[in-house]
């Protein structure tokens, strides 16, 4: 269950059964979780921190057993999936696709501030804190891009 719920449902395994890497599975993870973010946000901006809420529990819980050593290993995305759901909160439209794109170049480069130091945390709590903190800048992009249109 650990392994199921720690690949998104298998997302994060698909580039490493197609072309025996894992790199950049983060952002097929964070792509599976777009749909969720949209439908979530379509009941409410609450519906989309719940599920923030949530999927960052399952983050925490299911990557666990993963985090040996310190690693975060590339086929573990619900941590992707839990700051996609963090970035989106109350944003729809173009304003859900800016904060995705930002969320995904926060988390990928760990330039933004607070990114790189959460991912130094230990365990799964710097599996997911990292996602969690460029989700928290990618929501800001996302508001900024409301703000301005």
């Amino acid at each position: 269950m650990h392994r199921l719920v720690a690949s998104w449902f298998g997302s994060g395994l698909l580039l490493g059964r197609l072309r025996g890497s894992h790199v950049g599975s983060g952002t097929v993870g964070a792509a599976f979780a777009l749909p969720v973010a949209w439908w979530l946000n379509g009941i409410g901006w609450w519906a989309c921190l719940l599920g923030a809420g949530v999927v960052t529990a399952l983050s925490l819980w299911s990557a666990r057993p993963f985090a040996e050593g310190g690693e975060d290993p590339g086929w573990v995305v619900v941590d992707e999936a839990a700051g996609t759901l963090v970035a989106s909160i109350g944003l729809g439209g173009w304003a859900l696709v800016v904060a995705w794109v930002a969320f995904r170049v926060a988390d990928a480069t760990k330039k933004a501030p607070g990114v790189a130091a959460a991912e130094r945390l230990p365990g799964s709590v710097g599996i997911t804190a990292d996602d969690i903190v460029a989700g928290l800048w990618a929501q800001a992009a996302g508001w900024i891009f409301v703000g301005l249109t």
